[in-house]
């Protein structure tokens, strides 16, 4: 990264500070929206933005500001953009910024810092952040002469949104920002230590395609690398082509449509009975933009015993990290997929193996339990997708309501299901659902939120109120930290350790408090009413969902055991 750097650049004549020079290279990066929290370090640049049309979005919390700018990216495909202040506005965006590298988002996040001549000496407000986040950025800069600025931003952008996508942080020491300068642009940027691969080893390629032939039990593993590469129609024709059925990721989820015949489900801790032995029966598994995480894997030594592992990854430093694998292609999804199209395929004969595989989906389908009233979580995911008709953008925090989304949604179209994968972020859903609703102001985005983690960034409700987004957050509330509480239920002996919410606010009138129309629904016949009736609407909803509070996600892979040893895979 710190190589030299070829560029072309254009002198301007005009004298500018640094503020004004940073509102100019963020236009000069068509920059659109920029997600925020003003203070003392930063307000050279929020005066230089009050100058000017980029439009900017003050969340109520750091945090809350980085995780719109996530929702803003996974959808737009666009590097979302923030600002916080020096010291705690930039340690308040670490999480943020850990979970965009986990689950490689673009984005790039400018903290201020107090000024070059105090810095090291513990001045107010002063923050090591360029130490704090080197190990979460792709790459974190500090400024230190004005004359770099443009350079830097430029190379910010470059270096967020190509390649394996990741958050690039830029911090601004207050007296760079208001010093003047006559700079000059960077038009054109070439990092000669950083030149991500994108186009596939031909004969890599080939051997793929020749494993393809020879495959009895093939299957495909798509994970969010096809999103990233934009390469879901791609999937589906090479999908169809040689016939081979699909198993998602988490993140990966609306890369292949969740109504085709092909499709077998999420894999994984919580994927389906039938995913989750298709990968570990398969004797070629054909990972497509996934990065082999634990709970993907379960206990390794169980994962894919008996199968040939290709593996297509625009970072390689993820093939072989976790599973040996026999066919490594660096690549962008989209060109390794075009490259096998290219090639005349020869299909598996494996009718026998997608017979076994239907057979499995019929025997061993998602279940929810009969035993306790209330709304079924399950059940209330189907509305969401009926009344939606499977057209919303969809965003989650973490949880047992996650893994409900997952299940029973059905994803059928890229880049409309949101959530927080490797990091588990909770809090992320709403904020994140906000940065969707304004990348796409006509789209239905829905937030479905648990009543814990919906109790840690609803201070946005301001945000949602004052701007008028449609957004509908929707609580499935069974007062405790469900995912906790099942843990426990299984695994420490019904010990409930600090994982029950028995005292919560009344969510509808805390809507009401923000000028925000809220329900609160106990039945199945009364949520269907009431979710016909606010997801059709162009309004900020807020619904209160009080489900079976004893419900668990299954199947489940209990820690340290593999795939085939999932529990609850029947009633």
């Amino acid at each position: 990264m710190n190589a030299k750097v070829e560029t072309k650049a254009k002198p301007l004549k005009q004298a500018m500070s640094g503020a004004e020079l940073f509102i100019e290279a963020l236009k000069k990066e068509n920059v659109e929206v920029v997600f925020g929290y003003p203070g003392g370090a930063v307000l050279p640049l929020y005066d230089a933005l009050y100058r000017n049309p980029i439009r900017h979005i003050l969340a109520r919390h750091e945090q809350a500001a980085i995780h719109a700018a996530e929702g803003y990216a996974r959808v737009s495909g666009k590097p979302g953009v923030v600002i916080a202040t020096s010291g705690p506005g930039a340690t308040n965006l670490v999480t943020g910024i850990t979970d965009a590298m986990m689950d490689s988002l673009p984005l790039v996040v400018f903290t201020g810092q107090v000024a070059t001549g105090v810095i090291g000496t513990d001045a107010f407000q002063e923050a090591d952040v360029i130490g704090i986040t080197m190990p979460i950025t792709k790459h974190n800069y500090q400024v230190r002469d004005l004359n770099e600025l443009p350079r830097i931003i430029r190379e910010a952008f470059h270096i967020a949104t190509t390649g394996r996508p990741g958050p690039v942080l830029i911090d601004i020491p207050k007296d760079i920002a208001t010093t003047v300068t006559e700079p000059t642009f960077v038009t054109d940027v070439h990092l000669p230590g950083y030149q991500p691969n994108t186009t596939p080893n031909v004969l890599q390629i080939k051997k793929l395609a020749e494993a393809i032939a020879q495959a009895e039990k093939p299957l495909i593993l798509a994970g969010a690398g096809v999103l990233h590469g934009k390469a879901a129609e791609e999937l589906l024709a090479f999908a169809e082509e040689t016939n081979i059925p699909v198993v998602n990721t988490l993140l990966g989820l609306g890369s292949f449509p969740a109504d085709h015949p092909l499709f077998l489900g999420m894999g994984g801790m919580h994927g389906t009975y039938t995913a989750n032995m298709a990968m570990y029966e398969a004797d070629l598994l054909i990972n497509i933009g996934a990065r082999f995480d634990d709970r993907l894997t379960g206990n390794l030594q169980h994962f894919a015993p008996n199968a040939m592992v290709a593996h297509i990854d625009i970072d390689p430093a993820e093939i072989g990290k976790n599973v040996d694998t026999h066919i490594p292609i660096v690549a962008d999804a989209k060109e390794a997929l075009q490259k096998l199209l290219d090639l005349e395929l020869t299909a598996p004969e494996a009718n026998e193996w997608r017979l076994h595989l239907k057979q499995s989906q019929k025997e061993f389908p998602l279940w929810q339990s009969e035993e306790e009233e209330g709304i079924s979580p399950q059940q209330l995911t189907k509305m969401i997708h009926d009344v939606t008709s499977g057209e919303a953008i969809v965003t989650t925090d973490v949880g047992q309501h996650q893994m409900w989304t997952a299940q029973y949604y059905g994803f059928s179209q890229p880049n409309r299901w949101v959530t927080s994968g490797g990091l588990g972020t909770m809090g992320f859903g709403f904020p994140a659902a906000i940065g969707a609703q304004i990348a796409h102001p006509d789209d239905t985005v829905v937030a479905i939120a648990g009543d814990a983690g919906f109790q840690m960034t609803l201070q946005e409700l301001g945000l949602v109120a004052e701007l008028k987004l449609p957004v509908k957050i929707i609580i499935y509330n069974n007062q405790a930290l469900g995912m906790v509480r099942q843990w426990q239920e299984k695994f420490y002996e019904e010990r409930y350790s600090q994982s029950l919410l028995p005292c919560q606010p009344d969510f509808v009138q805390l809507a009401g408090a923000y000028g925000i129309k809220g329900y609160s629904v106990s039945t199945e016949e009364e949520a269907e009413q009431v979710l016909k009736e606010a997801l059709t609407s162009r309004e900020p909803v807020l619904i209160d969902c009080r489900i079976k509070r004893k419900e668990k996600v299954y199947p489940m892979i209990a820690p340290g055991k593999g795939l085939h040893e999932m529990i609850g895979v029947r009633p």
